[in-house]
């Protein structure tokens, strides 16, 4: 009998798998997802028939890292192998007001962005919900992580099922319980699935922009070409969210490639009035480029160019760079 991974699965799922009291699902997700249970006959508040019975089906399924690194700044690389031999690294970033985990949705992309390394690495598939999961529930430090990026290996929304799947188990009361203002999904834009993830999920959304001219755009991020950047705003300008829930863009800065003052006024021009933030962001050199990141100062410059301009912006700091762990540089270690 080929068993099945509860990890991944909803109290329904559970509910439907066990057969017995909807009560006795609960208990079992909460074992899994809150304490991380290693054995299924250590699940308390369940029959013990319910429990051999659903031990001769099922396994736990969250399973750890295979190693690990830690940066000089503290921030930790985790590689993880699963049972098909797929590939992935996650991130884990602590400051003191949060601890955070930057999950992989695919081993590998085939968005084919030329200036990220995981790109490069190619498309190995897509991860499965156990596999998105045991991320974070699967590494040292899982009891105290308070947010949930996915902006590690892989398009999450090329991956949309199992990736919103994932980010529902997660913040489930029944699960670990993590609020949906502190799940972010970042995306080069693939229209419809950025409509679905719109109108199923509460959580935030970050688009990946690189520029707002579409002729640029199109060399740096290929899918841009079938789902334009204005298209991806627009839904997300129109949509009626929760206050609470944050829509941004990320801008990468390369020096003299988007870093003009035309790329600022493009910037001003596509997002004032829309509510949408801007995450500036330097840009991480990858092997055989010979692009290099805008200086400190220029990042600066747009960001009180922006916020000026009624348009809030910040400047993300750079994280686990001496370890291959900053934005754009997962699967540097990968064969």
């Amino acid at each position: 009998m080929i068993k099945t991974s509860l990890c991944g699965l909803t109290a329904d799922e559970i509910h439907d798998l066990t057969g017995s009291e909807r009560r006795h699902a609960i208990a079992i997700a909460n074992s899994l997802y809150k304490k991380k249970i290693s054995d299924i006959m250590l699940i308390p508040d369940i029959p013990v028939r319910i429990k051999k019975e659903l031990k001769e089906k099922s396994f736990p399924g969250i399973f750890p890292p295979v190693s690990s690194i830690e940066s000089s700044d503290g921030t930790i690389k985790f590689l993880f192998r699963n049972d098909i031999g797929q590939e992935f690294e996650t991130v884990l970033l602590k400051d003191k007001k949060r601890t955070t985990v930057c999950v992989s949705s695919q081993s590998g992309c085939r968005m084919g962005c030329p200036f990220c390394v995981t790109g490069k690495y190619g498309f190995r598939g897509d991860l499965s919900v156990q596999d998105i999961l045991t991320q974070v529930l699967g590494i040292p430090y899982a009891d105290i992580v308070t947010h949930v990026v996915f902006m590690g290996m892989g398009e999450p929304l090329d991956n949309p099922d199992n990736v919103m799947k994932a980010c529902s188990i997660l913040s489930a009361e029944w699960g670990p319980s993590i609020s949906v203002r502190n799940i972010t999904v970042s995306t080069v834009g693939i229209t419809p699935a950025v409509k679905g993830f719109l109108e199923k999920t509460g959580c935030n959304i970050t688009l990946s922009l690189y520029s707002t001219f579409p002729d640029e755009r199109y060399l740096a991020i290929p899918a841009g070409r079938k789902y334009p950047a204005n298209e991806i705003i627009d839904l997300m300008k129109n949509h009626k969210p929760d206050k609470k829930r944050r829509f941004s863009v990320a801008y990468i800065m390369i020096r003299n490639t988007n870093d003009t003052d035309r790329h600022l006024e493009g910037l001003k021009d596509l997002l004032r009035g829309t509510g949408i933030r801007v995450n500036l962001l330097p840009y991480h050199e990858i092997p055989g480029d010979d692009k290099i990141s805008s200086s400190p100062g220029r990042l600066q410059f747009f960001k009180h160019e922006l916020v000026t301009s009624g348009i809030s912006a910040s400047v993300r700091k750079s994280a686990g760079l001496d370890v291959l762990a900053a934005c754009g540089l997962l699967a540097s270690g990968l064969a």
